[in-house]
């Protein structure tokens, strides 16, 4: 390992480690809505944030960025410490929130050229039209940006975060609302840009967005309950699935949920996944319905999804 002269900072030939926090806890009013969270995120990854309403993912990317202080905790940011560097952390990230927050009686070029004087770029008329250019707004420059859809709102949103290029982008469920068209568009720029070096933090309900990021983590009223790439989070789930099709898929449904040893029966088109935690447990509670029932049973590969229900199942609310 080498010592970067200038920052002081160790310089490895891994992969830099862009966040690394350990322990972080926060309440509300009693409340605890972050517990004892501890994570890692690599430079360049898309790191996909996921959870019910209510648990923590928002309050958590916060504290990351230096907008919350932990109750308790450690870490780091960009190499900067959580705790006492804050104001250094706010300068290298780019923070796209939930509610869209430009102008809406300027225009989407008038929105970016002012967002550029607040970074004091250099030419903030150039850097705007850059991003523009850059996210396929040419045709909308001049639209006010009250006027536009969700997705285009969400793109305006996305150009103004990343105008200061930014080392680092945490998204707060940046599509929520926003057609799978625009989702889809918006996912390439956001890959487009963890080609060119940048790391991403997104916090997300859809599946398919989870699918598409290089690492995942789940976190369930304040804890985090696991964390790897989407093939790892399925794999270390270890449920027993199988999918099931034919009659009376409802009576079946309704008796499999009585059953010990099934911890999980839902619909998907017209046929039913059915999923156990315990191996020998759902065998021995299923054995019979699957050699003798009028339905066909077939082994299935558990989704994302079977996981996130499945953990979420098994998750106590944080609340009251």
């Amino acid at each position: 390992m080498t010592v970067d002269v200038a920052s002081s900072r160790p310089v490895s030939a891994e992969p830099e480690i862009v966040i690394d926090v350990e322990g972080l806890t926060k309440s509300f009013g009693g409340r605890p809505v972050v517990k004892n969270l501890s994570m890692q995120v690599r430079r360049g990854l898309i790191y996909g944030f996921l959870g019910p309403n209510g648990s923590g993912k928002t309050t958590t990317i916060r504290m990351l960025c230096g907008l919350l202080t932990p109750d308790s905790g450690h870490g780091t940011c960009l190499g900067y410490d959580i705790l006492t560097q804050s104001a250094e952390i706010k300068r290298h990230v780019g923070y796209m929130t939930q509610k869209f927050s430009l102008y809406a009686d300027l225009s989407i070029r008038e929105n970016l050229e002012f967002v550029a004087r607040v970074y004091n770029l250099d030419d903030p008329r150039k850097a705007a039209r850059n991003a523009i250019v850059r996210l396929g707004l040419e045709n909308r420059a001049e639209q006010l940006a009250g006027e536009l859809s969700g997705g285009w709102k969400q793109r305006l949103a996305l150009g103004a975060c990343i105008l200061p290029e930014p080392q680092l982008l945490l998204l707060d469920e940046p599509t929520a609302g926003v057609d799978p068209k625009a989702r889809r568009d918006f996912w390439d720029e956001i890959h487009a840009l963890a080609h060119e070096g940048m790391t991403v933090l997104v916090s997300t309900h859809y599946m398919d967005e989870a699918e598409r990021c290089h690492e995942i983590a789940y976190i369930a009223y304040g804890e985090l309950l696991t964390q790897g790439t989407v093939d790892e989070v399925i794999a270390n789930a270890h449920l027993t699935t199988y999918t099931v099709t034919g009659p009376d898929l409802a009576g079946l449904a309704e008796r499999l949920k009585s059953l010990d040893g099934v911890d999980m029966v839902a619909p998907f088109g017209t046929a039913l996944h059915v999923s156990g935690r315990d191996k020998h447990k759902f065998d021995a509670a299923t054995n019979e319905l699957r050699e003798h029932g009028p339905q066909h049973w077939a082994p299935g590969e558990a989704t994302l999804e079977d996981v996130f229900i499945d953990l979420m199942s098994r998750s106590k609310d944080n609340f009251g």
